[in-house]
């Protein structure tokens, strides 16, 4: 998908006066933050801290020995039967699967959600030469109907309600109306089985490459992700670089900590581990796996200060804590990466001169780092990206020249003096009620009354009257 960062501005401002879009997010945002707490603690907060504590140090030991792991994550896959590709970019990687596809004379293909795919943009470029792919996921395949991109990482069609998923199902499939949710899904439950029968070659990611057994493992919580493994004769894996994890100990705890951050659950309904083609005597599975390990920026994000960031997990946790992406969701923030998470990685992926506004779609409030699996610090990162962009001189001129001066006046005593003299005073003058662009902030805020002594001449005083007692 096209990269439209720098409107973040723009487009979180049309999202806060969407009223159905305000209601969708505030319960989404609400019931995944309220999953999360009750999934990680559920044995209590001490056991939950030091799931996470331990689930971090899992990631941060494979990114430490990344290199290693990875060569070792090929060895065995290819012990294993598949086929192991890489991809240096997202050029790369798509025509790795373009090539696959013409190899294997495949027209129809159906595709579990992964986002590093949204992020090549594989499908427009398989269309282009003429093969048609499904979207299996049912979040994945009401955007892809809706021509929409994905809002959020794990519910692609979570900015959409009930009603909004039922008009496009009646509009573009012809569904008999109804409200009912179980009906829907049973309509859409009926069309994908087809699909799935009749597909020459499916697509998915991977949540995470065990590097002691080259297993390619996938949380879902529906069907379809088995369907597009297991049924059509060729699978193509596309994975980033830094999913590998080292045991199998390693993925049996980040797995835990995904589905408890996602949602709450104990585990995600399907937990797959593939670990090759079908075998001779077994009836299932496909007969070809290739493997595709793509880069597209993170070797350059792992050899800089940002390293960390690739520890993420893509629970979506953070996205349910932030306040800026429950006012915004996940379109502003203009790619397929959104709130905290996005507002990081999108920057160091895409360059931040294309998107120079997400480092400031913050409070700083740090409930990210809170709420985070692996306890990536992205408050930090946040701030460090702000100062890249000061370096690079995105900051506005005002901005720029204000903290100028407040500099200058602090390192003078007597400036400092004049100012404080000077502020006390023309606060008496601001009217309760700001013009211009300032008007928001007052709209809901009351100035604070001037004060009528300054903290230095209390001070002086209170110094004069110890030295009177004395």
């Amino acid at each position: 998908m096209d990269v439209k960062a720098n409107n973040f501005v723009a487009t979180a401002q049309i999202a806060l006066k969407d009223p159905q879009l305000q209601a969708t997010l505030a319960v989404c945002t609400r019931n995944g933050l309220q999953g999360r707490t009750a999934g990680v603690f559920e044995f209590g907060r001490e056991h939950g801290e030091a799931l996470r504590r331990h689930a971090a140090e899992a990631k941060r030991r494979a990114l430490r020995n990344l290199p290693e792991l990875l060569e070792q994550a090929e060895a065995r896959m290819q012990a294993n039967g598949m086929h192991v590709l890489w991809a240096a970019d997202a050029a790369e990687a798509r025509q790795h699967v373009i090539d696959l596809v013409k190899q294997h004379g495949a027209r129809f293909i159906t595709k579990s959600k992964s986002t590093l795919t949204e992020e090549i943009n594989l499908n427009p470029a398989l269309a282009k030469i003429g093969v048609e792919v499904l979207e299996t996921d049912l979040g994945a395949y009401i955007v892809q109907l809706a021509g929409e991109a994905p809002s959020h990482i794990v519910g692609p069609a979570l900015h959409m309600s009930k009603d909004e998923i039922r008009d496009l199902f009646v509009r573009e499939l012809q569904m008999p109306v109804t409200d009912r949710a179980e009906e829907m899904t049973q309509f859409i439950r009926e069309r994908l089985r087809r699909a799935f029968l009749r597909a020459d070659l499916g697509i998915c990611g991977g949540n995470f490459i065990v590097a002691e057994t080259g297993s390619l493992c996938l949380s879902t919580n529906e069907g379809n992700g088995r369907m597009v493994t297991t049924l059509p004769r060729v699978l193509v894996a596309i994975v980033g670089i830094e999913k590998v994890v080292e045991t199998l100990a390693d993925f049996a705890t980040l797995s835990q900590m995904l589905a408890r951050s996602n949602n709450g659950q104990s585990m995600t309904v399907y937990t797959q581990m593939l670990h090759g083609p079908r075998g001779i005597g077994e009836d299932d599975g496909p007969e070809e796996v290739h493997v595709i390990l793509v880069d597209n920026g993170r070797s350059r994000i792992y050899a800089s200060d940002y390293w960390e960031v690739l520890s993420c997990i893509r629970c979506g946790a953070c996205l349910s804590a932030c306040p800026v992406y429950a006012s915004t969701g996940g379109h502003a923030y203009g790619w397929i990466y959104s709130g905290p998470i996005g507002a990081v990685l999108t920057p160091l992926l895409v360059g931040v001169d294309n998107a120079a506004p997400l480092p400031f779609a913050s409070s700083l409030c740090g409930r990210c780092k809170e709420v985070c699996p692996v306890d990536i610090d992205l408050p930090r990162m946040l701030l460090d990206l702000r100062r890249d962009l000061v370096q690079r001189r995105h900051s506005p001129v005002f901005w720029s020249i204000g903290l100028r001066l407040w500099a200058r006046v602090s390192r003078s005593q007597r400036l400092f003096g004049w100012g404080r003299h000077l502020v006390r005073w023309g606060m008496r003058l601001i009217p309760q009620r700001l013009p211009g662009p300032w008007r928001a902030w007052t709209r809901h805020r009351a100035l604070p009354p001037p004060p009528s002594t300054s903290f230095h001449a209390l001070w002086r005083a209170r110094e004069a009257a110890k030295r009177q007692e004395q």
